[in-house]
């Protein structure tokens, strides 16, 4: 049986990868409204002061702050009404002392004015007076114009993945077209002589196509697209073949081993095939996923994975998703999503070997549980019911029934 290369622990394991490829993000423009996901090639700064105007946050009365001072509803202050301000259009007068005029939530603040007395907190006592039943201080219940950005400001760094609050902002500043990198495309090999495609009837002794599947989900889910280069036998020349193809075609190939060792070999003979440095490493000191191999051939990442569905998942969440992030220009450090819970039971592991534990959360009086979902890595649906993993490091030899931990989202 081939023997692993020196263990690496995951984390120097991707450092590794990733040190090993350069990464330039290649930009496309595309419309705003459809670059949810996308990731910024380019700083975004503001073209004009965000408000643009100074306006109001309620509906009520525009005033002089100095004109209220000492008014409560013991000793009211009395201001003459000078008009409406119209929304949607610049007021055509503007606030002389001892003056007021009404004013609707987002209506523009008309010169003179420097805050905004509540409806609640008024009362029309007569034809063009309004009272006044409490002090209004400077800025109050206004937004000031440039309050959120001002002209010329970065809004959005390089390397940012647009969410929803992003597109909305670049809405606001008419920035209607945003430079985004370009979708990494991912090829998807499947290799074993006992793999089938999904639709096919088994015979005994075969499996349906699971991983293809899979890593096609988490790679688009990851901002790539993938492209499935077909089921291969375990055989040195037809997987030599399709995997140079893909790699031609691809920014980034995922390879996923039969289980067997042999199996395991052949790949990383292939990739070692396909260009230089060729294979990185091969061994992961992790669980599920020791036999994990990371290779770059001719200034592309090449990864195989095991052939386990869970393991393949599990060590493509790993490794797969943080390059598929570099290809994109992401801005690395910052932390996956995560929700801290109780474990329900003790959880034992081998001293320094990270593992990852399936875990489903239940709500509890104190938050939430973390009760482990126990399977073999060749049950596809232990991931399914588990809604994160937890992390065991590999100083520890377990973790306590009881003990509070972050599990990390899938």
């Amino acid at each position: 049986m081939p023997e692993f290369l020196k263990l690496l622990p995951p984390e120097r394991a991707l450092t590794r990868l990733l040190g090993h490829f350069s990464v330039r993000p290649e930009p496309e423009e595309v419309d705003t409204a459809f670059a949810l996901g996308r990731v910024t090639t380019g700083p975004v700064f503001a073209p004009h002061p965000l408000p643009s105007f100074s306006r109001s946050t309620v509906d009520g009365f525009a005033v002089r702050a100095a004109d209220t001072y000492g008014a409560s509803e013991s000793l009211p202050a009395y201001l003459k009404l000078s008009g409406e301000i119209p929304m949607g259009a610049a007021p055509g007068f503007s606030i002389e002392r001892a003056h007021c005029a009404l004013i609707h939530t987002g209506g523009m603040l008309p010169d003179g004015a420097d805050g905004v007395a509540m409806v609640e907190h008024t009362q029309t006592t007569g034809e063009g007076e309004v009272e006044l039943l409490r002090a209004v201080a400077v800025g109050e219940n206004i937004l000031k114009e440039g309050e959120d950005v001002q002209t010329g400001q970065e809004v959005i760094a390089a390397g940012t993945r647009l969410r929803p609050a992003e597109i909305g902002g670049l809405m606001a500043l008419g920035i209607t077209r945003i430079p985004v990198a370009r979708k990494p495309r991912v090829g998807v090999l499947s290799s074993g002589d006992e793999v089938v495609p999904p639709g096919t009837n088994l015979a005994p002794g075969q499996v349906r196509d699971v991983n293809a599947y899979t890593l096609s989900a988490l790679v688009e889910s990851g901002g790539g697209v993938p492209r499935r280069y077909g089921i291969l036998p375990d055989q040195a020349q037809p997987m030599h073949s399709a995997a140079e193809r893909a790699l031609s075609e691809s920014d980034l190939v995922v390879i996923t081993a039969g289980s067997s060792a042999s199996a395991r070999d052949l790949t990383a003979q292939v990739i070692n095939q396909l260009g230089p440095p060729g294979v990185l490493v091969h061994g992961v000191d992790v669980r599920p996923g020791k036999p994990t191999i990371l290779a770059v051939c001719n200034g592309k990442p090449v990864i195989g994975l095991p052939g386990n569905p869970v393991s393949a998942l599990v060590i493509a969440w790993l490794f797969v998703t943080p390059v598929l992030e570099a290809l994109q220009g992401l801005r690395r450090g910052l932390p996956r999503p995560a929700v801290a819970a109780r474990l329900t039971v003790n959880l034992p592991s081998q001293a320094g070997r990270e593992d990852w534990v399936a875990v489903r959360l239940l709500p509890d009086a104190e938050g939430f549980l973390a009760e482990p979902v126990f399977g073999k890595s060749n049950l596809i649906f232990t991931l399914a019911r588990a809604d994160g993993l937890v992390r065991i490091p590999p100083d520890a030899t377990g973790l306590a029934a009881g003990e509070l931990v972050d599990v990390v989202f899938l």
